[in-house]
């Protein structure tokens, strides 16, 4: 399920704002993680650039460098670093991420909701691609623009993300208490 929702994360469409830009491996699942995914990720012939820890599963892999953990490559290029625990993979998310769109892949409810509450994204996802942050597929209508900032609105965006509210207030010398 991960080398899927990876492959489709990071190889259906390289250059749009919810691709897979990094990808965080626990060190419980490295084992039997990597070989997996980096032969399908070399099937696309995506550059794995990895830390020290995952490098030497990757033929050809790359030293990652610390301006590869928040870089959105936008191209068939993907960051990998592991991390020891849902904590520093939280940390190194809210550290790095865009606030666009993130997802883990988990059989773990406590990681899965813990991820859910704590990563600072406009989306987020348990076990499924971050390709459906989109504006149609979230029934706002067609997609029309995109926002990866913090301010107004964020992730998926149709007509009424776009707009901004004005209230107007009448009083006689209302003051809150």
């Amino acid at each position: 399920m991960a080398c899927d929702i990876i492959i489709n994360g990071k190889t259906q469409r390289i250059g749009v704002c919810n691709a897979v830009e990094s990808i965080l491996v626990h060190e419980a699942v490295m084992e039997e993680l990597m070989p997996a995914l980096t032969k399908r990720l070399a099937e696309y012939n995506v550059e794995m650039r990895a830390d020290e820890v995952l490098l030497p599963y990757i033929e050809n892999g790359v030293a990652a460098t610390p301006e590869d953990w928040g870089r959105e490559y936008l191209d068939y290029i993907v960051s990998m670093k592991s991390v020891k625990s849902i904590e520093e993979a939280i940390e190194h998310i809210n550290t790095y991420n865009t606030g666009h769109s993130e997802s883990i892949v988990t059989n773990r409810y406590d990681h899965a909701q813990q991820f859910l509450e704590e990563v600072d994204a406009a989306a987020v996802y348990v076990n499924a691609s971050t390709r459906f942050t989109d504006g149609n597929e979230f029934g706002l209508g067609a997609e029309i623009g995109i926002s990866t900032q913090k301010l107004h609105a964020r992730g998926p965006m149709g007509l009424e993300e776009l707009t901004t509210t004005k209230y107007i207030i009448y009083g006689n010398g209302q003051v809150r208490p």
